[in-house]
């Protein structure tokens, strides 16, 4: 009996090695942008809840930022006023056009966001991708400023499962929303070229600020803009990640996959 514990007691540790120190140490990387290594990869509410998770960045200046997001096919959210507010509520209502309704304020390093973007998913602004940015580097590795996002896709309005306030809820697969901004800028000609550094690391069972579900690889993925809005020419260059990394987010590819059908 004594080996029989001690050999599960060794299992118990060894797995708990593997899967929280080890593994996540093996698939952290921020060779490409060392500057991030530090920064959390939250956002938070106004009330301190962790909030929707980083998994997008740009690298380039705030007229790049701007110039991009707009080629892409992305509006400026207006900011939060009573007017915008009422607004917003005859959108969903009355299912109305709002194609730059705001968006709630989500904090990062202590701020709220520097820039908030959507793109209508029907006609009403219950239903819509959006994503906020903050500057976090002046200077990151390409010598030009890096902003972190958190992207995902408003899917309905409901009531926040944490404070029960009107709030809109997301769809889980945030890794969808975040390839498909991607694809946007990519396809504007606004992207030289993009690689990945380490998000929150990959869940099943992330929950945001309102409480939603929402799960992800984990990898935050970096797009080098175009400067000057000058359109990209040729194919844009996908700088690789380590290959423990590629690894894990072919299994992970594996394990959402499965979830799906």
């Amino acid at each position: 009996m004594e080996r029989v514990l001690l050999t599960l007691l060794a299992i118990l540790l060894g797995y708990t090695s593997l899967a929280y120190i080890v593994l996540p140490a093996f698939w952290t990387h921020y060779e490409h942008q060392r500057g991030l290594a530090s920064l959390p990869m939250v956002t938070r509410t106004a009330q301190g809840i962790p909030g929707d998770p980083i998994n997008i960045g740009l690298i380039g200046d705030a007229r790049d930022v701007l110039c991009a997001m707009n080629q892409a096919g992305w509006f400026p959210a207006d900011p939060i006023t009573l007017r915008s507010s009422i607004e917003i509520v005859g959108s969903v209502l009355l299912d109305r056009a709002y194609k730059d309704a705001p968006v709630s304020n989500l904090f990062y390093l202590g701020r709220r966001e520097d820039y908030a973007f959507e793109k209508p998913a029907g006609k009403s602004a219950d239903r819509r991708h959006h994503v906020r940015f903050w500057k976090v580097l002046d200077k990151g590795q390409e010598d030009r400023p890096v902003w972190l996002g958190a992207v995902t896709f408003d899917k309905g309005v409901g009531i926040s499962h944490f404070t029960g306030a009107i709030t809109h809820h997301i769809d889980a697969d945030i890794d969808a929303e975040r390839d498909s901004l991607a694809s946007d800028l990519e396809n504007a000609g606004m992207v030289t070229a993009k690689y990945q550094v380490t998000g929150v690391g990959p869940t099943l069972t992330g929950r945001n600020g309102g409480g939603d579900l929402y799960y992800t690889d984990g990898e935050v993925w970096i797009l080098r803009l175009v400067e000057a809005c000058q359109k990209r020419t040729g194919p844009v260059a996908v700088i690789p990640s380590p290959l423990a990394t590629e690894l894990k987010d072919e299994i992970w590819r594996s394990i959402t996959g499965a979830l799906k059908s």
